[in-house]
């Protein structure tokens, strides 16, 4: 599936990729706070508080989403539960560079998933756009140096990252089959909560078993409260709600390429808050990026 792209989707699909780079910031400032999974049980069970206020609504009987709660607890279970875990993991065994490489097979998962999953033609524009924004993400995580992807090994933490990437490609996917009343979807804060309310579910049992299997002490202060309120608003309802939308409109196979915006945000805001200039390779490695966001997407 393909789709015209306007301001509109351009803008749903870019912003969620910002957030995530401010995430991934984030979340190794505090990777020696507190364990990787109970990291994300905070977040969504913050995230859930805030939406229900916003949409409380859309569990009552008359709203008619219980009928459809393993639809919910499937798309929690991916998104909410899995996703974001998995990542924080495999941040603990592996380098960032490593994380975010594995992370920009994105396009080639999500276009393996529609394709074995549900029926989804490859053509060879998307295919060939994968090319161009892998080549970019690339660019950036090899520092403008190939000799550096080269020099990469594999370990644990990779792996998890892989799971993770197949688990958000099938959660993408499952967006787009909407079988629910329309006005879970047509309220952006009713949709978003009803994922989260059963992937908080999900991520508190995880925790659960991080805990049991042992894990680093919790160490409160302002620094981690503030981490916290920020992965549970920017990166979660705000980035979600964009990219849920944004999926909607140009479809799963488009929105990974904007997916691959995040490692070039990520070294940007680097750039900004770790005092790292910014080197031309950044610039070469835009125009691939959005090359294959615009040569995936184009009709005809």
């Amino acid at each position: 599936m393909t789709a015209r792209l306007t301001p509109k989707t351009v803008f749903l699909l870019t912003l969620p990729p910002l957030l995530w780079a401010g995430n991934a910031i984030v979340g190794r400032l505090v990777h020696d706070m507190l364990p990787p999974v109970l990291l994300n049980f905070l977040r969504w069970g913050i995230a859930f508080f805030i939406l229900l206020a916003l949409a409380g609504p859309v569990f009552r009987r008359e709203a008619g989403l219980w009928p459809y709660w393993k639809t919910y607890a499937l798309l929690g279970l991916l998104g909410i539960g899995m996703y974001n875990a998995l990542q924080y993991m495999a941040l603990q065994s592996s380098t960032p560079i490593n994380v975010t490489l594995v992370a920009s097979g994105m396009p080639v998962w999500m276009m393996l998933t529609g394709w074995l999953f549900f029926g989804v033609p490859v053509s060879r524009k998307q295919v060939a756009g994968a090319v161009l924004s892998i080549a970019g993400v690339l660019l950036v995580l090899a520092r403008g140096e190939w000799r550096h992807v080269l020099e990469l090994r594999l370990v644990a933490g990779d792996l998890f990252m892989i799971l993770a990437t197949i688990a958000w490609s099938l959660y993408s996917w499952l967006l787009l089959r909407a079988k629910e009343p329309a006005a879970i979807r047509a309220n952006w804060a009713s949709f978003l909560l009803a994922q989260v309310a059963f992937g908080a579910v999900w991520s508190g049992a995880f925790a659960l078993g991080e805990q049991a299997l042992g894990a680093i002490p919790v160490h409160w202060s302002w620094t981690l409260a503030a981490a916290l309120l920020y992965v549970a608003t920017g990166p979660a309802i705000v980035a979600f709600g964009c990219w849920g939308a944004g999926v909607r409109e140009a479809g799963p196979s488009v929105g990974a390429f904007f997916v691959n915006l995040t490692p070039l945000f990520t070294a940007l805001l680097s750039s900004a808050f770790l005092g790292e200039a910014p080197h031309g390779y950044h610039a070469v490695a835009f125009a691939l990026i959005v090359g294959g966001i615009v040569v995936s997407s184009r009709r005809g």
